[in-house]
């Protein structure tokens, strides 16, 4: 056998192994993709709620009852720990990836971030205000005009076309908010015109946003927007906390409320941020809309457990159609239609599968409606904690004095 012979046939023989190889399934070098921990929907609609919650209900807390009356600085507190939050988990995890999609440049900066900054910086201001001179259950009554806020300022910068059609729709919330208004038992005009003025405030904030993001080189995120903008909010927040609270705050007033609640409260303004992020994506806008609704009566009854808030029936009734308003102006006829329609044979086939669990849950609607119809109802629903203490302090020294004198 020659020379070239015997290379051909080496040379011939290469080709073959390799094919023969590629079959075998040992030589497969691609790599699986980890598994991807995803929850129910649910998970993280209730995690959102909470979350939202536990924000206003902390906040009213802190200003309020525990009488920490600078809420500039606590508001300025809370962007500075998202600023730093933002920061650390850009060179530390892959949440604000979407950053590096926004093409931002100094023009856009000055000309977008900036007056958004300022309209969030004046809405956070205002809205902590407000928690100084309102209960959390009239707030969120006032906060159910946002809609109207937006809508209206969307008119006047030209972002969409006045309706008629709309204007009527949006008119069942603003008579709703006035009839809640004028059932409020504790009203405090300068509480009210700050509310009002945080509203209008988010709403035009809103609406810039909504500017910004219509440019496909600015999509973005909650939480990629909330890294851009909560450095501007922080030192606008902290310019004007310097004027008209920093000298008058002392450091016994934040021992009083606690390093560690102060710490917990920016750790639970910040985690509500993230808390959009999982839940934008996995839930509907239909879902979103009255997981909205649900978390506004939440924050009512809880306004009224924690703080003994009064609320009277004229409210109930104002909030009742405010609401309504609310669903069937961001939602539309058809879409509460299908909703329903889902709803119920979702419903019917989870009665043929579990009938008694089925009739408890009814009944335990029934029981509930019937309380709250009642308690509406009544002049005022609530009751004064310190009151109750007050009146027990009473009896028993009366008690006490009765029992020494015989």
């Amino acid at each position: 056998m020659s020379a070239g012979e015997e290379k051909e046939r080496i040379s011939g023989d290469i080709p073959r192994s390799e094919a023969t190889s590629s079959m075998l399934p040992m030589e497969v070098t691609e790599k699986s993709e980890p598994p991807v921990v995803a929850f129910h929907p649910a998970v993280y609609v209730a995690a959102w709620i909470t979350m939202s919650s536990s924000v206003i209900l902390f906040n009213k807390w802190i200003l309020d009852t525990a009488d920490f009356r600078f809420p500039i600085i606590l508001t300025t507190w809370h962007l500075a720990f998202g600023t730093l939050m933002t920061q650390i988990m850009a060179r530390t995890t892959t949440l604000l990836d979407g950053r590096k999609k926004v093409k931002m440049t100094g023009r856009v900066y000055l000309r977008a971030i900036m007056p958004i900054g300022l309209f969030f910086s004046l809405s956070l201001i205002c809205g902590n205000l407000t928690y100084l001179y309102l209960s959390v259950a009239f707030i969120q009554m006032l906060k159910a005009t946002t809609p109207v806020a937006v809508l209206m300022s969307s008119w006047v910068m030209g972002l969409a076309q006045p309706n008629l059609k709309v204007l009527f729709n949006i008119s069942f919330i603003v008579a709703g908010v006035i009839i809640a208004s004028f059932g409020e038992i504790k009203f405090v005009l300068i509480g009210f015109l700050y509310q009002l003025g945080g509203v209008v405030f988010e709403a035009i904030r809103l609406t810039l946003v909504q500017s910004l993001l219509s440019s496909s080189e600015n999509k973005m995120d909650p939480l990629v927007s909330f890294y851009y903008f909560a450095p501007v909010c922080a030192i606008m927040n902290g310019l004007v906390s310097l004027i008209f609270e920093v000298p008058y705050i002392h450091m016994s007033d934040i021992a009083r409320v606690g390093y560690f609640t102060l710490l917990a409260n920016a750790m639970v303004a910040f985690g509500l941020n993230v808390c959009v992020v999982f839940l934008i994506g996995r839930t509907s806008a239909v879902v979103m809309t009255l997981c909205g609704v649900l978390k506004d009566i939440l924050l009512v009854f809880a306004s009224i457990m924690i703080w003994g808030t009064p609320v009277s029936g004229l409210q109930y009734f104002g909030y009742s159609i405010a609401l309504g308003g609310m669903v069937y102006y961001k939602l539309g006829a058809e879409s509460i239609k299908s909703f329903f329609s889902e709803v119920g044979r979702v419903w019917a086939e989870y009665g043929a599968k579990h009938p008694v669990q089925r009739k408890v849950t009814v009944f335990g609607l029934v029981v509930l409606t019937i309380l709250v119809v009642l308690g509406g109802l009544a002049p005022t629903v609530g009751y004064d904690p310190r009151q109750i203490v007050k009146d027990g302090t009473k009896s028993w020294a009366s008690n006490d004095a009765t029992t020494n004198g015989s």
